[in-house]
């Protein structure tokens, strides 16, 4: 059941550690290459910027992006800025967001649009942006690891992104399980599961596509490429 005012103060509790992290960095590691192939760290930063502003517009009724162009664009530029520029723009806009949030229309229920036509209910939105500070976080290389994170996120987010793939045509059927006993199915409806298991991170980590899944037991066929998000 989501709860969006405990997820709110979850994306403060996960901002605080994420702007600790951010405050030390010097100009060459803001220009160091993050974990995602492309990205410095300095573009990791900027689109979790972007992306506060983004949902703002969410939560405002409005369009999440102009279009995927000046999205693309907006983050490139903002890519190269100072650490201090970072840290400050990372600080201005996730408290924007959060007033946003505060302020929004007491109708969690109502039916709003993400990025490319997406549609989800308001009361997930909290949710989708810890998603971004948490995942992103481990993106730069620095403090933080996958297993660092809580078994509740861990649990919710392999939740949200079984949904996700659920009736995907492009993803053979999957039966995901832990060690301890948890399960998930996605992937296409048709045919015998695949089944795969392993550590909940793990799982997490290959769905939101930041692991290879080696560390995955999957015994009756490889595990397949999954599409991006």
């Amino acid at each position: 059941m989501m709860d969006h005012v405990r997820d709110l103060a979850s994306v403060r509790e996960a901002t605080e550690r994420l702007l600790a992290a951010v405050a030390v960095l010097d100009n060459a590691a803001v220009a160091a290459p993050s974990r995602l192939p492309g990205w410095s760290r300095g573009h990791v930063l900027a689109h979790l910027a972007r992306n506060a502003d983004a949902l703002v517009n969410v939560l405002e009724d409005r369009p999440m992006y102009a279009d995927a162009a000046t999205r693309d664009a907006d983050i490139e530029r903002d890519a190269p800025r100072s650490p201090a520029d970072q840290l400050a723009d990372l600080r201005n806009t996730a408290d924007r967001f959060l007033h946003s949030a505060a302020a929004a229309p007491a109708d969690w229920t109502r039916v709003i649009t993400m990025r490319n036509g997406v549609t989800d209910v308001a009361a997930r939105v909290p949710f989708r942006r810890w998603i971004e500070i948490e995942l992103h976080h481990v993106d730069l290389g620095l403090d933080r690891e996958l297993e660092d994170l809580s078994e509740e996120f861990t649990e919710r987010e392999i939740d949200f992104l079984a949904e996700r793939f659920a009736g995907n045509l492009t993803v053979p059927p999957l039966a995901l399980s832990t060690p301890d006993g948890r399960s998930w199915r996605t992937g296409r409806t048709d045919g015998t599961p695949l089944p795969v298991t392993g550590p909940a991170p793990d799982l997490m980590g290959w769905l939101a596509g930041r692991r290879d899944g080696s560390a995955l037991k999957s015994p009756d066929a490889p595990l397949p490429l999954l599409p991006p998000l």
